[in-house]
C-alpha cells in the first residue's frame, strides 16, 4: 500500500465514526493522523517493514499504529470493518455532496434506507427527502444539484494523488525483465488537472510477455483486467486504472506521440501527414506510395521515414518537436508548422511565492519558518498572505493584528538575509464587493490579493459585479484563485470570467494559478485567455507549511498548459522588477 492508500482509508474510518456519532476527539485524532500520512517523506511501507515504531510520529498513538500495521499486512482493519457492518462504506460518498453532512447522511440511512448516491437521487426526485427533518425543498434540490455536479467528476483523479499512487508501479517495474526505457504518457504526461486512467509505455525488444507478467503481478494491485503478449491492464484499489504497452525501440518515439495524445492533437497531426502522403501510427511515420490506398497498407507498411523519437515524428511532419503540455489542438500545429511555439515557463524560471500564510491565521508553520523555507528554494522573495478578519474561524487579521504582524516582519527580515519578505495579506472581497481591511491598513502593504470565501451561491451577474468592484479598488494587486473551485469536489463560481479577465487587463491587476493541486484555479483555458489579454498571471501555492510550497511545480504545470512564457508571469521577474510594478501606480 502506498502512504496515500492509508490516508483514504484512514480518512474513510474517520467518516464513517462520524456518521455513526462517535466520540469527536477520536474521530479528529484520525483525522490528525491523515495529516501526519500526507506529510510524510518516506513509504509507511518500508517502516513497517523495518519494525519501526510508528508511535512515534506525530499524532499516532497504540491504537492507530496497530490498525495501521493490520492494515499493511492484511489490507483491512477489522475495526472499520464493524463499523462497515453497521453503517455501509458507500455513506462517505453522500458526505462529499454539497448540503449533506455526516448526521444528514446517518438520517437518510436510518430512515429511508439510502445507501448510496444512486439511493439518494431516488428518493430526491420521488420527494421522500425533502419531508424529512432538517432538509427541506430547498435543500434539496441543492444536493440533487451536488449530485449532478458529482457525476461528472467520478473516475476522475487529482493529479498529485496519481502520482502518489503510480509510485510503487514504477518502483515495481524498475524490475521489470528487459526493459530498457519507462515513459508515463496519456493525459497525466500533457499534466491535465484530472485524470482517468494513466498510460505506460516499456521500451523492450523482442517478446514483451515477460513484461507483462511482470507488470500484472504488482502486488498493489486490486485486479488484473488485460494480460497478453505486449498489453497489460491492472486495476489499483483505490480504483484507478493503469495500461502498460511493451514498444521496441524502433517505434518507441512514435508509440510515446500517439499514446500521449490527446486525441484531437493527433487527429489533426494525421490531417497534417495526409496531405504529405504520410501516415502517423504508434508503429513510426511511413511514406506512402503514389497510387495506393493507404487504407490498404498494414500497420508498418510503405517506406519508414521515422519513429524512433518524438523529435523525429514531428520533423517528419515539417513541425517543430510540441511539449506535451500543448497537445490539445489549440493552435499548437499551427505555430509548430511555423517555428513559434511559446517558450514555455519552468520552475527555474520562478523567483517567489505570492501566496502562503502562517500561524498568525491557518498556517502550521510560523511566519519565520515559512521565509527560512522560500530562501532554501532559493526565491528572492515571498509574501506573507494571511487571511483578513472576515476569516474570524481561522484568526483571521483584524486591522491591530495586521499591524502586529507588520512588525514581525521587520523582525524576520533583519534576520533571514537574501530574501524580500512583503507585508501582504488575502483581504476577504465581502458580499458587496467591499475589502475586509479598511484602506489605511491596504496603503501599508507591499502587496494586496483580493479573494472571494463566502456567498459562493451568488448569481453569475451578482458574483461578477462583486468581483469586478473588489479589483477596482485602487490598492488591489492579484485577484488569488479567481473563481474559488476546488477539483472534484466544488464547481467555479457562477462569474462572467471573460468580463473579469478584461477589467483585470484594463485595471493592471494580476490574476493568480492558485497551485494547490486541489484548486488549479484559474483553468488552463482561461490562462490561455489571461496572456491573450495581456493580464499578468502570478504562480502561488497558497501553502499552509513549508511542504505546501513544492506545490508550486502543479501551477507551472497549468501555466504551461495556458502557453505562458516567462514574461507573463508576474513573479518570474527578479525582486526589483516585482517592486516596480507594485509602484506602478505611484510613478
Amino acid at each position: 500500500m502506498e502512504n496515500i492508500d492509508v490516508a483514504r482509508t484512514l480518512e474513510e474510518f474517520a467518516d464513517l465514526l462520524e456518521i455513526q456519532g462517535a466520540n469527536p476527539f477520536r474521530i479528529r485524532a484520525y483525522r490528525n493522523v491523515v495529516s501526519t500520512i500526507e506529510g510524510l517523506s518516506r513509504p509507511l511501507k518500508a517502516m513497517v517493514d523495518a519494525g519501526e515504531d510508528l508511535t512515534e510520529l506525530p499524532s499516532v498513538g497504540k491504537d492507530i499504529a496497530a490498525h495501521i500495521n493490520e492494515l499493511m499486512s492484511t489490507g483491512t482493519i477489522t475495526r472499520l470493518e464493524e463499523v462497515a457492518a453497521e453503517y455501509p462504506r458507500t455513506l462517505v460518498q453522500l458526505m462529499r455532496l454539497d448540503g449533506v453532512g455526516p448526521k444528514k447522511a446517518r438520517k437518510l440511512f436510518t430512515e429511508l434506507d439510502v445507501r448510496t448516491v444512486d439511493d439518494l437521487q431516488v428518493a430526491l426526485e420521488a420527494g421522500r427527502v425533502e419531508s424529512l427533518e432538517g432538509f427541506g425543498k430547498k435543500s434539496a434540490q441543492k444536493i440533487l444539484r451536488s449530485i449532478e455536479e458529482h457525476r461528472r467528476h467520478v473516475g476522475r483523479f487529482l493529479r498529485d494523488e496519481v502520482e502518489q499512487l503510480l509510485a510503487g508501479v514504477l518502483d515495481h517495474m524498475k524490475t521489470a525483465p528487459g526493459v530498457e526505457r519507462l515513459e508515463i504518457a496519456g493525459s497525466l504526461r500533457r499534466r491535465k488537472e484530472t485524470i482517468g486512467d494513466v498510460d505506460l509505455l516499456a521500451q523492450c525488444e523482442g517478446d514483451g510477455t515477460a513484461v507483462v507478467d511482470h507488470f500484472v503481478a504488482f502486488p498493489g494491485a486490486d485486479r488484473v483486467e488485460a494480460a497478453g503478449g505486449t498489453k497489460g491492464n491492472i486495476v489499483l484499489r483505490s480504483g484507478l486504472s493503469i495500461d502498460l504497452r511493451v514498444i521496441p525501440a524502433r517505434s518507441f518515439g512514435a508509440a510515446l506521440q500517439y499514446f500521449s495524445g490527446s486525441k484531437e492533437h493527433n487527429v489533426a497531426m494525421r490531417t497534417r501527414a495526409v496531405r504529405k502522403r504520410l501516415r502517423v501510427n504508434e508503429w513510426g511515420v511511413f511514406r506512402i506510395p503514389e497510387g495506393v490506398d493507404p487504407e490498404a497498407l498494414g500497420k508498418e507498411a510503405g517506406e519508414r521515414i521515422a519513429g524512433d523519437t518524438e523529435e523525429g515524428v514531428y520533423a517528419a511532419l515539417g513541425m517543430q518537436w510540441v511539449p506535451p503540455e500543448l497537445r490539445e489542438n489549440r493552435g499548437e500545429i499551427e505555430a509548430a508548422l511555423d517555428g513559434t511555439l511559446p517558450r514555455l515557463v519552468t520552475l527555474d524560471d520562478i523567483r517567489g511565492d505570492l501566496q502562503m500564510h502562517s500561524t498568525w491565521s491557518d498556517g502550521k508553520a510560523t511566519l519565520e519558518e515559512m521565509a527560512r523555507a522560500c530562501r532554501d528554494r532559493g526565491y528572492e522573495y515571498m509574501a506573507i498572505t494571511d487571511h483578513s478578519q472576515a476569516m474570524a474561524m481561522v484568526g483571521g487579521l483584524t486591522p491591530e493584528r495586521a499591524r502586529a504582524q507588520w512588525e514581525e516582519v521587520e523582525e524576520v527580515r533583519s534576520r533571514v538575509e537574501g530574501l524580500d519578505i512583503l507585508r501582504s495579506a488575502e483581504v476577504d472581497i465581502l458580499k458587496d464587493g467591499r475589502l475586509d481591511l479598511p484602506d489605511e491598513i491596504l496603503a501599508g502593504l507591499d502587496v494586496v490579493l483580493v479573494s472571494v470565501h463566502s456567498f459562493m451561491d451568488q448569481d453569475k451577474k451578482t458574483m461578477t459585479d462583486r468581483v469586478l468592484r473588489a479589483i477596482r479598488h485602487p490598492e488591489v494587486d492579484i485577484l488569488a484563485h479567481p473563481t474559488g473551485r476546488l477539483l472534484n469536489r466544488r464547481e467555479p463560481f457562477e462569474m462572467d470570467v471573460e468580463a473579469i479577465l478584461a477589467a483585470a487587463a484594463e485595471l493592471d491587476v494580476a490574476v493568480e494559478v492558485n497551485a494547490n493541486p486541489n484548486r488549479l484555479d484559474l483553468s488552463d483555458v482561461h490562462v490561455y485567455r489571461a496572456r491573450e489579454l495581456g493580464v499578468k498571471v502570478v504562480l502561488s501555492t497558497d501553502a499552509h507549511s513549508p511542504r505546501g510550497l513544492d506545490d508550486m511545480r502543479f501551477g507551472v504545470d497549468q501555466a504551461r498548459r495556458g502557453w505562458l512564457e516567462p514574461g507573463d508571469v508576474l513573479n518570474a521577474l527578479p525582486v526589483a522588477g516585482l517592486r516596480a510594478w507594485l509602484g506602478r501606480r505611484s510613478t
